[in-house]
């Protein structure tokens, strides 16, 4: 039974997050029904790296794992510079705790490191190095890949926000198979032959 059904996704945002990790993501989850609402260290407005202006629409202390089909959770320079995004990574590990998805990309990656979300689970970020400099415990379980999933956890690094999109589509079942293959081809190769497919499967 999908408990995730129906509910929205949940996008982190805060200052310094990184505009161009989780836009395929976002958008192909929205084209195909699924809610998208933004979860802010509180309400109040942050700006990206890009110098976007992002009101969220909720604060993390009013985040429930029940409430949720999903938290991604993109990189920002914030991971690397000060704590202040620790409670996005216990907000993580309530998540997974509650079998609900989780979705990391680039310095997130190491916000859960840190809080040892990564220490017996496969996963892959930017470089092993990165991870290791954090103290996990992990290295064990780094995968050379664009992305990982592990469960209900996914990882990748902060050049490959298209395998990361792929994996989430595939975790919520939104594309599958032949279908979610093309998908990946169009956006990652330009590959032209993967349009016909798509255009097929009403996936455009």
């Amino acid at each position: 039974m999908n408990t995730t059904a129906g509910k929205p996704v949940h996008l982190a945002v805060y200052d310094t997050l990184a505009d161009w990790e989780t836009g395929h993501a976002t958008v192909q989850l929205a084209r195909t029904g699924h809610e998208i609402r933004t979860v802010g260290p509180s309400t109040a407005p942050v700006r990206s790296a890009g110098g976007l202006r992002i009101q969220p629409d909720l604060a993390l202390d009013d985040l429930r794992p029940e409430d949720s089909a999903l938290l991604i959770l993109p990189g920002a320079d914030l991971w690397d510079t000060s704590d202040d995004l620790a409670p996005f990574a216990r907000t993580a590990r309530a998540f997974l705790d509650a079998g609900v998805p989780v979705a990391a990309i680039c310095g997130a990656t190491a916000g859960l490191a840190r809080e040892g979300l990564l220490d017996d689970r496969d996963h892959t970020s930017a470089v092993s190095f990165y991870l290791a400099a954090t103290g996990y415990a992990g290295g064990g379980r780094y995968v050379e890949a664009d992305a990982v999933t592990d469960g209900p956890l996914i990882t990748a690094g902060p050049t490959e926000p298209v395998a990361f999109a792929r994996e989430i589509l595939r975790l919520l079942g939104v594309y599958e198979g032949e279908v979610l293959d093309a998908w990946y081809r169009l956006f990652h190769d330009s590959d032209p032959a993967a349009y016909g497919v798509l255009e097929k499967a009403g996936a455009l």
